[in-house]
């Protein structure tokens, strides 16, 4: 057994990045919302949006380009733009179905703590056979404040019944990372291809950090 699981009772992942690959759909999704106003992709969208709930992400859009669809709409836009990249184009990372089997056997509660939107992972959790492992998904436009604030960290170790310190967290960007640790939780950093520009500061801001969910229990 990995030392990061040592006296942990409840494991709780980011979704997007951490618990399936999917990172890379969401720039192709903004170029192409953004193209259909005319608007071209700023350089520095991806880095002003990370951690932001789903919600807080469409204020964000609506304030900063001239979009006339309402938040509601945008957001449903989204969802429909991303649900087909989800349902066949998103895996869950490298060995994370074993992990969750060894979890589950040994009687760690499970939890998501998402900045996506609920309908999205929802199906997610359909898709990949997810509900049969996780006893809670919250998402960031349930708690008031996204990350990097630990809110919703907070939330899920409160519906799973444990303490901060008994939980352990699985995040792939540095906000999702602060937020761990913010609410007092060990936090392992999940090497992504999108944010593969601040692995050292990952590692440097995380307790662990992991290439892949291979045979943590096994270490």
């Amino acid at each position: 057994m990995h030392e990061m699981l040592k006296d942990i009772k409840a494991v709780i992942f980011d979704l997007d990045g951490s618990l399936v690959d999917s990172m890379w759909i969401w720039k192709d999704i903004d170029i192409a919302y953004l193209g259909k106003f005319g608007i071209a992709l700023p350089k520095d969208l991806q880095r002003n949006i990370e951690g932001m709930s789903f919600s807080e992400t469409a204020v964000y859009f609506k304030s900063h380009f001239p979009i006339p669809d309402s938040i509601e709409q945008m957001k449903e836009d989204w969802n429909r733009m991303a649900w087909d990249k989800y349902l066949y184009e998103v895996p869950l990372k490298e060995g994370v179905h074993e992990f969750l089997e060894e979890c589950k056997e040994r009687g760690i509660l499970l939890g998501i703590a998402t900045s996506n939107s609920r309908q999205l992972v929802e199906n997610i959790a359909e898709v990949h056979g997810l509900h049969n492992f996780f006893q809670c998904i919250m998402t960031g436009c349930e708690v008031d404040r996204g990350k990097p604030a630990p809110d919703i960290y907070l939330k899920v170790a409160g519906v799973l019944g444990v303490e901060p310190s008994e939980c352990l967290v699985f995040e792939d960007i540095i906000p999702g990372i602060q937020a761990g640790k913010s609410a007092g939780m060990r936090v392992c950093a999940v090497e992504d291809v999108y944010s593969a520009n601040t692995r050292e500061a990952k590692i440097k801001l995380a307790d662990y950090y992991i290439e892949t969910f291979r045979g943590l229990w096994n270490e």
